[in-house]
């Protein structure tokens, strides 16, 4: 089987470098890299992407040797259809170790051709680090060396207000650009880079936040021969992602001009404001997740796509999410059934195995992040409780005793809550139990026996699980409130 490299496959011309992309790892790759490959054939946009190796152990060195090639597999389901799609992406003009050849780094400042900065360098990476200084070759933390590589550029082109850059941080944090943008700012300070340099960062360069979402298990290792067999070249960074693909980037008509994603079927939205998409996805995906875990666990599924695609437990997600979660969302409602139409595709993908143990771990500062608000919000707006979610929130009390049916259950959180749990079980009286978890403002950031009716319907749902079961149990609790 040939090797894969340029020549080989007869694409030795590559594109002049209009991004600098932190970060090599299977996320960028099937993201960043797939888009704006698309992007480079429905609009002509002929962006090379130059990688940097973020971290000193990384894959610049085999994504060298393969000449920046590499081939995405996307699976998944769209519309109740499997669908199956392969893309040889080769759009990275070339990949760069900053610590091997710090030089070769700073020469990417120079590119005349450069145009954005797109990164990924995991949630730590966006952090202040006191001990970083610009003579280090490179500095640890990722705004330290694009603090370093800004500066070059406005030295090089004497300060060209022309030659500022789109910056656009993937991180999965919020406000991850502002985030960004006030650490570099604060290294000019600390390194005395000079008030011209400021107002060069701060007028000649944008920040753009995003919420980026595709589910990438990466390289398929336990099924490389089932992929091998369909290439016919011998490749070391296969990179297995699902279809589904969502980027949407905080920024105006200037933007949308210089990213014209409009002319590609890609889901990337440009928008003025982007927490509407990040509050649709928590409280949609992840608030979906969330409350199927114990649920569904303590029902017998063991995966995501079987809580889907069971009679009772796929019902109950269903109702959960398009009765009462998108209920509480102030955007188009179409919009929003939409949305959560996908995200149930997504949960039925085949070709992703996602077990319920293994998105178990935090599960109360996940409730009180993607679900409670869902909660709140319902009563506030209907004066009743959201049966579902009420239900999901007993089964998640239920599930941190630990056991069931004789059977562990996967706890999997901080020794302080397992062991509030393990001392709460104690009191071995639905009522006090509900009350000891509901007061709990830890966890909550609020007493919840404050809301009326709340500590009953959780007695009465606990008393039900615990007599009955999940499905009976439900049956009888949603008669009873």
């Amino acid at each position: 089987m040939k090797k894969l490299n340029r020549k080989n496959l007869g694409l030795e011309e590559t594109f002049p470098i209009k991004i600098v992309q932190f970060g090599e790892g299977n996320f960028l790759r099937a993201f960043i890299g797939y888009a704006f490959q698309e992007l480079n054939k429905a609009a002509s946009f002929n962006a090379g992407i130059a990688v940097v190796q973020p971290i000193e152990r990384g894959l610049v060195k085999m994504l060298n040797e393969q000449d920046g090639l590499y081939t995405l597999f996307m699976k998944g389901v769209k519309k109740g259809k499997e669908i199956q799609d392969i893309e040889l992406i080769s759009n990275i003009a070339k990949g760069v170790d900053p610590y091997s050849n710090f030089d070769k780094y700073l020469s990417l400042a120079k590119e005349e051709s450069l145009e954005f900065i797109i990164s990924n360098t995991t949630e730590a990476g966006i952090a202040y680090v006191s001990s970083d200084k610009p003579e280090m070759q490179p500095p640890s933390s990722f705004p330290a060396k694009l603090t370093v590589l800004l500066h070059e550029r406005f030295k090089h082109f004497k300060g060209d207000t022309n030659k500022g850059l789109t910056i656009i941080p993937c991180e999965l944090i919020n406000h991850n650009a502002e985030t960004l943008k006030e650490i570099i700012l604060k290294y000019v300070s600390d390194w005395k880079l000079g008030d011209d340099f400021k107002t060069w960062i701060l007028e000649s360069n944008s920040f753009h936040s995003t919420l980026v979402d595709r589910i990438v298990p990466g390289y398929p290792k336990d099924e490389i021969e089932a992929f091998n067999v369909q290439l016919d070249y011998s490749d070391n960074l296969i990179v297995a992602a699902e279809a589904f693909l969502l980027w949407v980037i905080e920024g105006d008509a200037k933007l949308k001009a210089k990213l014209p994603f409009d002319k590609t079927g890609l889901d990337v939205k440009i928008v003025s404001d982007m927490q509407p998409y990040r509050t649709r996805k928590v409280r949609i995906l992840n608030g979906a997740h969330t409350t199927m875990v114990p649920f569904s666990l303590l029902y017998g599924n063991t995966t995501v796509k079987e809580t889907v695609d069971n009679s009772f437990t796929g019902s109950f997600i269903n109702a959960a999410v398009f009765e009462e979660i998108i209920e509480t969302l102030q955007m188009d409602r179409a919009e929003l059934n939409s949305f959560a139409d996908e995200v149930l595709d997504r949960f039925r993908n085949p070709f992703i195995k996602h077990k319920l143990a293994d998105i178990a771990l935090n599960s109360i500062s996940k409730f009180k992040v993607r679900v409670l608000p869902s909660i709140l919000e319902y009563i506030n707006i209907h004066n009743k409780l959201p049966k579902h979610l009420i239900f999901g929130f007993a089964c998640l009390i239920r599930f941190y005793k630990g056991n069931w049916h004789g059977e562990r259950l996967p706890v999997n959180d901080s020794v302080e809550i397992v062991k509030f749990f393990n001392q709460i079980w104690r009191l071995d009286d639905f009522s006090e139990i509900s009350k000891a978890v509901l007061k709990n403002t830890e966890f909550w950031g609020q007493d919840l026996t404050e809301i009326k009716g709340l500590t009953n319907a959780i007695t009465i749902a606990l008393e039900e699980i615990e007599s009955n079961g999940i499905e009976i149990g439900f049956a009888n609790f949603s008669n009873k409130i």
